[in-house]
Protein backbone atom coordinates (compact mmCIF):
# COMPACT_ATOMS: atom_id res chain seq x y z
CA UNK A 1 0.00 0.00 0.00
CA UNK A 2 2.97 2.50 0.79
CA UNK A 3 4.70 1.82 -2.30
CA UNK A 4 1.50 2.26 -4.53
CA UNK A 5 1.52 5.84 -2.43
CA UNK A 6 5.52 6.96 -2.87
CA UNK A 7 4.52 6.20 -6.44
CA UNK A 8 1.78 8.12 -7.00
CA UNK A 9 3.43 11.20 -5.23
CA UNK A 10 6.14 10.57 -8.04
CA UNK A 11 4.04 10.73 -10.75
CA UNK A 12 2.74 14.48 -9.31
CA UNK A 13 5.80 15.49 -8.59
CA UNK A 14 6.78 14.96 -11.92
CA UNK A 15 3.49 16.31 -13.91
CA UNK A 16 4.01 19.40 -11.52
CA UNK A 17 7.92 19.97 -12.72
CA UNK A 18 6.64 19.76 -16.69
CA UNK A 19 4.15 22.60 -15.97
CA UNK A 20 6.78 25.02 -14.35
CA UNK A 21 8.80 24.25 -17.36
CA UNK A 22 5.67 25.38 -19.81
CA UNK A 23 5.74 28.53 -17.83
CA UNK A 24 9.03 29.89 -18.38
CA UNK A 25 9.16 33.16 -20.23
CA UNK A 26 11.21 32.63 -24.00
CA UNK A 27 13.44 36.10 -24.19
CA UNK A 28 14.05 36.67 -27.49
CA UNK A 29 18.19 37.15 -28.46
CA UNK A 30 19.45 41.00 -29.31
CA UNK A 31 20.93 42.15 -32.47
CA UNK A 32 24.43 41.38 -33.17
CA UNK A 33 26.45 44.64 -32.03
CA UNK A 34 28.06 45.28 -35.76
CA UNK A 35 25.30 45.40 -37.87
CA UNK A 36 24.88 48.68 -40.42
CA UNK A 37 21.69 50.16 -41.70
CA UNK A 38 21.65 49.88 -45.25
CA UNK A 39 23.74 53.04 -47.36
CA UNK A 40 21.49 55.45 -49.12
CA UNK A 41 22.04 54.48 -52.90
CA UNK A 42 24.82 56.85 -54.77
CA UNK A 43 24.99 58.77 -57.68
CA UNK A 44 21.73 60.22 -56.86
CA UNK A 45 20.96 63.37 -58.83
CA UNK A 46 19.98 66.51 -56.99
CA UNK A 47 17.15 68.08 -57.89
CA UNK A 48 19.02 70.97 -59.27
CA UNK A 49 21.37 69.74 -62.17
CA UNK A 50 19.69 69.74 -65.47
CA UNK A 51 20.72 68.08 -68.89
CA UNK A 52 19.15 69.89 -71.45
CA UNK A 53 19.79 69.66 -75.27
CA UNK A 54 19.18 72.66 -77.40
CA UNK A 55 20.55 74.26 -80.64
CA UNK A 56 23.16 77.01 -80.89
CA UNK A 57 22.13 80.27 -82.19
CA UNK A 58 23.48 83.85 -83.44
CA UNK A 59 21.78 87.02 -82.41
CA UNK A 60 22.47 88.05 -86.11
CA UNK A 61 21.10 85.87 -88.70
CA UNK A 62 18.45 86.45 -91.15
CA UNK A 63 17.28 86.13 -94.79
CA UNK A 64 18.09 89.14 -96.92
CA UNK A 65 14.76 89.81 -98.96
CA UNK A 66 14.40 91.88 -101.98
CA UNK A 67 12.76 95.36 -101.27
CA UNK A 68 12.00 95.81 -105.09
CA UNK A 69 11.04 94.27 -108.09
CA UNK A 70 13.61 93.89 -110.43
CA UNK A 71 15.94 91.81 -112.54
CA UNK A 72 19.07 89.98 -110.87
CA UNK A 73 22.06 91.66 -112.66
CA UNK A 74 25.27 90.46 -110.81
CA UNK A 75 26.11 88.56 -108.05
CA UNK A 76 28.52 89.49 -106.00
CA UNK A 77 29.41 86.90 -103.12
CA UNK A 78 28.92 82.79 -102.96
CA UNK A 79 28.39 81.08 -99.91
CA UNK A 80 30.98 80.50 -97.31
CA UNK A 81 32.03 83.89 -98.12
CA UNK A 82 33.11 86.57 -94.72
CA UNK A 83 30.91 89.83 -95.64
CA UNK A 84 30.91 93.15 -93.76
CA UNK A 85 28.60 95.70 -92.60
CA UNK A 86 27.46 97.11 -96.29
CA UNK A 87 29.12 95.00 -98.49
CA UNK A 88 27.59 94.45 -101.70
CA UNK A 89 25.88 91.26 -102.33
CA UNK A 90 23.96 91.59 -105.06
CA UNK A 91 22.61 94.20 -107.40
CA UNK A 92 19.17 94.57 -109.73
CA UNK A 93 18.57 96.72 -113.21
CA UNK A 94 18.15 99.92 -112.44
CA UNK A 95 18.18 101.35 -115.62
CA UNK A 96 15.16 102.43 -115.44
CA UNK A 97 15.22 104.00 -111.79
CA UNK A 98 18.53 105.65 -112.43
CA UNK A 99 16.57 107.54 -115.71
CA UNK A 100 13.51 108.87 -112.82
CA UNK A 101 16.38 109.76 -110.71
CA UNK A 102 17.98 112.10 -112.95
CA UNK A 103 14.65 113.86 -114.53
CA UNK A 104 13.59 114.19 -110.95
CA UNK A 105 17.11 115.95 -110.27
CA UNK A 106 16.61 117.43 -113.18
CA UNK A 107 13.23 119.28 -112.31
CA UNK A 108 14.94 120.37 -108.97
CA UNK A 109 17.30 122.51 -110.86
CA UNK A 110 14.81 124.05 -113.13
CA UNK A 111 12.57 125.00 -109.76
CA UNK A 112 15.73 126.16 -107.81
CA UNK A 113 16.37 128.51 -110.76
CA UNK A 114 12.39 129.72 -111.14
CA UNK A 115 12.44 130.75 -107.68
CA UNK A 116 15.93 132.54 -107.55
CA UNK A 117 13.90 134.08 -110.74
CA UNK A 118 10.80 134.89 -108.37
CA UNK A 119 12.76 136.21 -105.61
CA UNK A 120 14.71 138.52 -107.79
CA UNK A 121 11.58 139.79 -109.51
CA UNK A 122 10.27 140.26 -105.87
CA UNK A 123 13.12 142.49 -105.01
CA UNK A 124 12.53 144.85 -108.03
CA UNK A 125 9.27 145.29 -107.22
CA UNK A 126 9.77 146.21 -103.46
CA UNK A 127 12.32 148.54 -104.87
CA UNK A 128 9.06 149.98 -107.34
CA UNK A 129 7.22 150.24 -104.25
CA UNK A 130 9.46 152.23 -101.90
CA UNK A 131 9.95 154.27 -104.89
CA UNK A 132 6.20 154.65 -105.42
CA UNK A 133 5.39 155.13 -101.62
CA UNK A 134 7.41 158.20 -101.79
CA UNK A 135 6.07 159.39 -105.21
CA UNK A 136 2.53 159.11 -103.44
CA UNK A 137 4.10 161.18 -99.84
CA UNK A 138 5.18 164.16 -102.41
CA UNK A 139 1.86 164.00 -104.34
CA UNK A 140 3.12 163.29 -107.40
CA UNK A 141 1.07 159.95 -108.31
CA UNK A 142 -2.25 158.98 -106.85
CA UNK A 143 -2.88 156.65 -104.14
CA UNK A 144 -4.20 153.63 -107.22
CA UNK A 145 -0.44 153.54 -108.38
CA UNK A 146 0.74 153.09 -104.67
CA UNK A 147 -1.43 150.05 -104.13
CA UNK A 148 -1.05 148.99 -107.28
CA UNK A 149 2.51 148.60 -106.99
CA UNK A 150 2.50 147.48 -103.34
CA UNK A 151 -0.04 144.69 -104.75
CA UNK A 152 2.10 143.71 -107.15
CA UNK A 153 5.02 143.11 -104.58
CA UNK A 154 2.68 140.96 -102.76
CA UNK A 155 1.66 138.91 -105.75
CA UNK A 156 5.30 138.02 -106.40
CA UNK A 157 5.59 136.95 -102.49
CA UNK A 158 3.11 134.80 -102.28
CA UNK A 159 4.69 133.38 -106.30
CA UNK A 160 8.26 132.88 -104.22
CA UNK A 161 6.43 130.75 -101.53
CA UNK A 162 4.50 128.48 -104.02
CA UNK A 163 8.27 128.12 -106.05
CA UNK A 164 9.36 127.69 -102.56
CA UNK A 165 6.83 124.64 -101.68
CA UNK A 166 7.35 122.87 -105.15
CA UNK A 167 10.62 122.86 -104.67
CA UNK A 168 10.44 120.97 -101.37
CA UNK A 169 8.38 118.62 -103.07
CA UNK A 170 10.32 118.27 -105.98
CA UNK A 171 13.37 117.41 -103.51
CA UNK A 172 11.04 114.77 -101.77
CA UNK A 173 10.60 113.02 -104.64
CA UNK A 174 13.95 112.92 -106.10
CA UNK A 175 15.14 111.83 -101.72
CA UNK A 176 11.98 109.12 -102.43
CA UNK A 177 13.42 107.73 -106.14
CA UNK A 178 17.11 107.80 -104.56
CA UNK A 179 15.80 105.23 -101.89
CA UNK A 180 14.29 103.07 -104.58
CA UNK A 181 17.49 103.22 -106.38
CA UNK A 182 19.34 102.43 -103.13
CA UNK A 183 16.92 99.05 -103.04
CA UNK A 184 18.34 97.65 -106.52
CA UNK A 185 22.12 97.61 -104.45
CA UNK A 186 21.69 94.58 -101.71
CA UNK A 187 24.46 94.91 -99.16
CA UNK A 188 24.84 92.62 -95.86
CA UNK A 189 22.97 93.97 -93.15
CA UNK A 190 25.99 92.97 -90.42
CA UNK A 191 29.57 91.45 -90.45
CA UNK A 192 29.38 87.77 -91.16
CA UNK A 193 28.77 84.68 -93.31
CA UNK A 194 26.93 83.84 -96.57
CA UNK A 195 25.53 80.43 -95.65
CA UNK A 196 22.85 79.93 -98.44
CA UNK A 197 22.57 82.29 -102.00
CA UNK A 198 18.89 81.62 -103.57
CA UNK A 199 18.79 83.60 -106.27
CA UNK A 200 21.02 83.72 -109.72
CA UNK A 201 21.76 86.12 -112.69
CA UNK A 202 18.62 87.21 -114.51
CA UNK A 203 16.33 85.98 -112.35
CA UNK A 204 13.78 88.43 -111.84
CA UNK A 205 12.06 88.91 -108.09
CA UNK A 206 9.48 90.14 -106.51
CA UNK A 207 9.33 92.16 -103.19
CA UNK A 208 9.83 89.99 -100.24
CA UNK A 209 11.58 87.19 -102.25
CA UNK A 210 14.68 85.29 -100.59
CA UNK A 211 18.41 86.48 -101.84
CA UNK A 212 21.15 85.34 -99.22
CA UNK A 213 20.90 83.92 -95.92
CA UNK A 214 23.66 86.11 -93.89
CA UNK A 215 24.55 84.66 -90.68
CA UNK A 216 27.33 85.95 -87.67
CA UNK A 217 29.32 83.38 -86.26
CA UNK A 218 29.46 84.78 -82.75
CA UNK A 219 28.25 85.49 -79.88
CA UNK A 220 27.05 82.04 -79.37
CA UNK A 221 24.07 81.27 -77.37
CA UNK A 222 21.72 78.44 -76.45
CA UNK A 223 18.24 79.25 -75.57
CA UNK A 224 16.48 75.93 -73.60
CA UNK A 225 13.76 75.13 -71.32
CA UNK A 226 13.41 74.04 -68.03
CA UNK A 227 10.60 72.69 -65.91
CA UNK A 228 9.61 75.33 -63.48
CA UNK A 229 10.72 74.14 -60.21
CA UNK A 230 13.72 75.36 -61.31
CA UNK A 231 12.42 79.29 -61.80
CA UNK A 232 14.25 79.95 -58.51
CA UNK A 233 17.22 78.01 -58.79
CA UNK A 234 18.49 78.93 -61.78
CA UNK A 235 20.15 82.46 -61.80
CA UNK A 236 21.33 85.52 -64.32
CA UNK A 237 25.09 84.88 -64.34
CA UNK A 238 25.42 81.06 -62.83
CA UNK A 239 27.77 78.85 -65.63
CA UNK A 240 26.93 75.97 -67.19
CA UNK A 241 28.75 72.99 -69.55
CA UNK A 242 27.92 73.11 -73.08
CA UNK A 243 29.52 69.58 -75.19
CA UNK A 244 27.88 68.18 -78.59
CA UNK A 245 28.24 64.64 -79.51
CA UNK A 246 29.65 65.32 -82.56
CA UNK A 247 33.13 66.17 -80.62
CA UNK A 248 35.28 64.41 -78.10
CA UNK A 249 33.69 64.01 -74.65
CA UNK A 250 37.08 66.21 -73.14
CA UNK A 251 35.70 69.14 -75.67
CA UNK A 252 33.85 71.27 -73.10
CA UNK A 253 32.87 75.09 -73.28
CA UNK A 254 31.20 76.80 -70.60
CA UNK A 255 27.95 79.44 -71.03
CA UNK A 256 26.88 82.22 -68.63
CA UNK A 257 23.07 82.48 -68.41
CA UNK A 258 22.53 85.89 -69.39
CA UNK A 259 18.20 85.80 -69.26
CA UNK A 260 15.58 83.62 -67.66
CA UNK A 261 12.20 84.31 -68.65
CA UNK A 262 10.25 86.14 -65.42
CA UNK A 263 7.33 83.73 -66.35
CA UNK A 264 6.10 80.06 -66.50
CA UNK A 265 4.58 79.24 -69.88
CA UNK A 266 1.16 77.45 -68.50
CA UNK A 267 0.95 75.28 -71.34
CA UNK A 268 4.09 73.49 -70.64
CA UNK A 269 5.01 74.58 -67.17
CA UNK A 270 8.68 75.32 -68.24
CA UNK A 271 10.40 78.32 -68.33
CA UNK A 272 13.26 79.54 -70.90
CA UNK A 273 16.92 80.63 -69.80
CA UNK A 274 19.42 81.38 -72.51
CA UNK A 275 22.84 81.42 -72.02
CA UNK A 276 25.78 83.03 -73.76
CA UNK A 277 29.31 80.72 -74.50
CA UNK A 278 31.92 82.07 -73.31
CA UNK A 279 35.19 82.71 -75.31
CA UNK A 280 36.35 81.48 -78.61
CA UNK A 281 34.61 78.36 -79.48
CA UNK A 282 35.96 76.94 -82.97
CA UNK A 283 34.42 73.85 -82.76
CA UNK A 284 30.81 75.21 -81.87
CA UNK A 285 28.85 76.32 -85.43
CA UNK A 286 25.41 78.27 -85.08
CA UNK A 287 22.85 74.86 -85.61
CA UNK A 288 24.59 72.50 -83.77
CA UNK A 289 22.43 70.64 -81.13
CA UNK A 290 24.25 70.75 -77.94
CA UNK A 291 23.61 69.18 -74.69
CA UNK A 292 23.16 71.79 -71.54
CA UNK A 293 24.44 70.88 -67.99
CA UNK A 294 23.32 72.68 -64.96
CA UNK A 295 25.62 72.34 -61.89
CA UNK A 296 24.38 71.30 -58.59
CA UNK A 297 23.09 73.47 -55.37
CA UNK A 298 23.72 72.23 -51.90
Amino acid sequence: MRSVVIGGLAVVALSCGACNNAKQPVVAAAPPANVQAPAAPANVPQESAFTISAPLVVENQVDVAALREGVVQEIGVEPGDRVHTGQLLAKLDDRQISADVDAAAAKVRSIEANLENWKAETKVLQTDLARARKLWEAEVIPKEELEHAQYKEEADEYEVQRESESLNNARNVLKSLELEKEKTRITAPFDGLVARRYVRVGQKVSVGDRLFWVTAMGPLEVRFTLPERFLSKVRVGEQVTVTSADLPAQVKYVAKVVQISPVVDASSGTIEALARVAGPAPELKPGMLVSVSGPDHP
